[in-house]
């Protein structure tokens, strides 16, 4: 199984949000692979950070459920494109989302019960059709589902879970 990307960047507070897969057409388009729901990462005039500097999207059409054709600026013909290959795109965190849950808020983060018991501690989130699933340190499985509440300023988690999830 191939693992997830970390959702933080190891040098900055950015976050990793896609990654080029491929040069697509004669003209310097990719396809970008998104690692979050925001389409709009990749609306025209935004700015990816990566490791090759700054990357200015001039246009981007869908290309399946999480991949789209972008145009870069600069970035003007096949060769340029192949360049990009690979390359893993970072963007500030998004503030203005209601309700939304962050990768890069929930790792660290303490889980606990409809009783407030602690269940753990947030290690990882991991990508799942069904439901994103929260890994917490002792190695249990939450899905992201399950949670009732949010705190980032505490750094707290509460869901609510089958009884015996963790037991498993």
């Amino acid at each position: 199984m191939a693992s997830r990307p970390a959702w933080t960047s190891s040098t900055t507070d950015l976050l990793k949000v896609g990654r080029v897969t491929k040069p697509h057409g004669l003209r310097g388009e990719v396809v970008v692979q998104l690692w979050t729901d925001q389409t709009r990462r990749v609306d025209p005039g935004s700015e990816l950070t990566s490791a090759h500097g700054i990357l200015t999207v001039v246009w981007s059409k869908p290309f399946g459920p999480d991949r789209y054709i972008v145009q870069f600026e600069d970035v003007v013909d096949r060769e340029a494109a192949d360049g990009l290959r690979g390359l893993e795109l970072e963007a500030e965190p998004l503030d203005d989302v209601p309700d939304a849950l962050w990768v890069h808020e929930l790792v660290g983060a303490t889980v606990r019960d409809a009783a407030g018991t602690a269940l753990g501690t947030i290690a990882s989130v991991e990508a799942n059709p069904a439901s994103d699933l929260m890994v917490l340190e002792s190695g249990g499985l939450i899905p992201v589902r399950f949670v009732t509440a949010h705190d980032a300023a505490a750094h707290t988690v509460d869901v609510e879970i089958p009884e015996g999830l963790l037991d498993l």
